[in-house]
């Protein structure tokens, strides 16, 4: 395991846990979005627990590979799924907000799976 597959992952693991806190403490700046591309608010307990999940995942992947990478393969789909929901409300300048979060997944994921 290199330094530069633990740093990344940890940084993928506090980017996705800080959403998951967002989440969870419905952040004025998460929900009104949501609310706009018609998601309901009754969701973001479940939408948290599963960022939380994965960013525990990631973290709990570095002991035990085949974890992160299961958990970095959710974290994409859930990433990828916003962002279908993001355009799928034609909100394309919000587009980018759920990429900033799937990329340092996408780094760990694929460097988890090259190790």
């Amino acid at each position: 395991m290199s330094t530069t597959h633990v740093v990344v992952t940890v940084v993928a693991a506090a980017m996705t846990g800080f959403s998951a806190a967002s989440a969870f403490l419905r952040a004025k700046w998460v929900t009104q979005p949501l609310a706009d591309y018609g998601i309901p608010v009754s969701w973001l307990p479940w939408l948290g627990a599963a960022k939380a999940a994965g960013a525990v995942g990631l973290l709990v992947g570095l002991l035990v590979p085949a974890i992160g990478v299961a958990a970095g393969i959710c974290l994409v789909l859930y990433f990828a799924g916003a962002v279908v929901t993001v355009a799928r409300a034609r909100w394309y300048a919000h587009i980018p907000f759920p990429l900033v979060y799937a990329a340092p997944v996408v780094g760990a994921l694929a460097l988890g799976l090259a190790a």
